[in-house]
């Protein structure tokens, strides 16, 4: 009796665990990213105060029950583009060569990062931000411990120094502040952003310049 080839035929699709756990990162993101549409727009139509959880479910067409289980409260609504930004620039940064200047990289880095983002969103997120003292602290926190974290660990690998060592903390606060400005600078006065970020880090690389061991003086 033959016996049959249980083997996959070349080209033949064999789900994996891989594709599957990329299938739910891909759902979540997608809700994720409906659920800030949908939020920022409220908030920015009636204010964030004035907009209850429900509400953003029910115009999401979702339950409040599912809306807890991606953003514990209304308020990480507002996290989401930090925690998107600051994911899209550490893979960016993983791409970018060990030998290149790392002002240079960062600025690539950055460049790529923000040109994926919707600018309409980011201009409603600060809207909605600048609208609203009472969020401030929340979004600028996340701000310093995610993005800054990014950064700072960015520099401290490329310099063999800790994170948490004063050099790679204080060039990730220079950037910060530098893209802060940057993002500010066309929220109100319009203009390309991409290029905001990228000539006003080329500025800050020529101010400082581009050899690690200038940064680190006697520590080098």
């Amino acid at each position: 009796m033959a016996i049959r080839d249980t083997r996959p035929s070349e080209g033949m699709y064999l789900p994996t665990e891989p594709l599957a756990e990329r299938l739910r990162e891909k759902r979540t993101e997608m809700m994720l990213s409906e659920l800030e549409a949908v939020a920022l727009r409220l908030f920015d139509e009636r204010g964030f105060s004035d907009v209850t959880v429900q509400e953003i479910a029910d115009e999401a067409q979702i339950s409040v029950r599912t809306f807890y289980r991606y953003c514990p409260t209304k308020e990480d609504v507002l996290q989401l583009r930090i925690d998107r930004r600051s994911e899209a620039l550490r893979v960016a940064l993983s791409a970018t060569p060990v030998d290149e200047p790392p002002l240079h990289s960062l600025r690539v880095a950055l460049v790529e990062a923000v040109s994926a983002e919707d600018l309409d969103l980011l201009r409603r997120w600060i809207t909605v931000i600048s609208a609203t003292p009472s969020v401030l602290r929340g979004v600028m926190g996340g701000i310093y411990l995610k993005t800054r974290m990014v950064l700072a660990e960015f520099f401290g690998a490329r310099l063999g120094l800790p994170n948490e060592a004063l050099i790679p903390t204080m060039l990730a606060a220079a950037v910060g502040g530098v893209l802060e400005a940057a993002q500010t600078q066309w929220f109100f006065s319009g203009g390309e952003l991409v290029t905001m970020i990228s000539e006003s880090l080329e500025v800050l690389e020529r101010g400082i310049g581009t050899d690690p061991q200038r940064w680190m003086g006697e520590r080098g």
